[in-house]
């Protein structure tokens, strides 16, 4: 059974359709890349895994559901670069709580435990020395470093990525490759976008071109 799959799907915003025939399946241990152009819809297929886009028609199910009945922390998901305000004193740690969130009751705080798990996705993509930092205060690579913690924290099955490449040096580049090769030899299904081929071939099994509000291998 595919961990995603889009069958005939019609993707938007407000009933209004920006992609349509989407058809393809991610399986575990399986990486897809989407690449093509700016605003060719590479960003809505990636959201409408989340239920962040629409699916006006067709079929989308991610774990065997639709995207707004999946269990909750069943995906991980990385945006494109994200800024803090200078004045709001987040730190990185308290940015991977916020990862934990779907899964709490109704003010129920995070917990010793849930803290724990938060120092050790930082662990993790090894940002755990700068876990009392301000978000505002990390450079590009760290942040991003962070926000993979942040879609790790709650042991995701699919993890989607929006552009992560964007904004790297190499060393940030090298180490994100190398982390998401071994989430998915794990077995995590992982979606992610990019205008980088060569990245694109180095983390992923199969590649889809996005162009004019349709997709194809």
């Amino acid at each position: 059974m595919p961990l995603v799959s889009f069958d005939s799907a019609e993707l938007g915003y407000g009933r209004q359709p920006v992609l349509s025939d989407v058809t393809f399946d991610l399986g575990p241990s399986e990486a897809i890349a989407l690449v093509g152009s700016n605003g060719a819809g590479k960003s809505t297929i990636l959201k409408a895994v989340v239920g962040l886009s629409e699916v006006v028609g067709g079929k989308v199910t991610v774990c065997g559901a639709a995207p707004s009945r999946r269990a909750p922390g069943s995906v991980g998901y990385v945006p494109q670069q994200v800024e803090a305000e200078p004045e709001f004193p987040i730190t990185a740690v308290d940015v991977v709580g916020l990862g934990l969130v779907a899964q709490l009751r109704p003010f129920q705080r995070i917990g010793r435990a849930g803290k724990q798990r938060c120092r050790e996705a930082l662990a993790g993509v090894g940002m755990l020395d700068r876990a009392e930092v301000r978000f505002h205060d990390l450079s590009g690579g760290q942040r991003q470093r962070v926000l993979l913690a942040r879609a790790l924290v709650a042991n995701p099955t699919v993890l989607i990525l929006d552009e992560p490449f964007n904004g790297l040096d190499a060393d940030s580049r090298d180490r994100l490759v190398s982390t998401l090769l071994g989430l998915k030899k794990e077995g995590m299904g992982i979606m992610l976008s990019t205008h980088d081929a060569r990245l694109a071939d180095d983390t992923c099994d199969h590649t889809l071109t996005v162009t004019s509000g349709t997709t194809r291998p």
